[in-house]
């Protein structure tokens, strides 16, 4: 099999393919065949190819979970905005996608105030017309 890769993957070290190996995901089937095979050309111990696959798998289950437990940062330092984040507040009260996207507190927590904070800022419109 030819190796257009750049750098080539037979040059790269032994982490760095023991990294694609661990991530078939990111890469593209040329570029894990030649991972593995060049890992078991410099008979690299089918335990350590395992263990960077458990480790790619653990940090993607981290970062979901990191993510899941996302808090939502409606207030900011910058005096210019009025000390608030706008665009976070538009994203809570215009997005439906939070929990698509694994945004599991944001999505509960959007579900429970969401529809007060918009009575509040209708109720504030027709008052303010009157």
């Amino acid at each position: 099999m030819i190796d257009n890769f750049k750098p080539p993957i037979k040059s790269r070290s032994t982490e760095e393919l023991l990294a694609i190996a661990g991530a078939p995901k990111k890469w593209n089937e040329r570029a894990l065949k030649l991972a593995l095979d060049e890992l078991y050309n410099r008979k690299v111990d089918t335990k350590q190819i395992d263990h960077a696959k458990y480790l790619e798998k653990r940090q993607v289950e981290f970062e979901s979970l990191k993510n899941a437990k996302q808090r939502f940062d409606f207030f900011c330092i910058n005096p210019a905005r009025l000390f608030i984040n706008w665009s976070e507040v538009f994203m809570f009260l215009f997005s439906w996608e939070y929990k698509k996207d694994g945004f599991l507190h944001k999505a509960e927590i959007q579900r429970k105030y969401r529809p007060i904070i918009l009575m509040v800022i209708l109720v504030l419109l027709i008052y303010s017309s009157i």
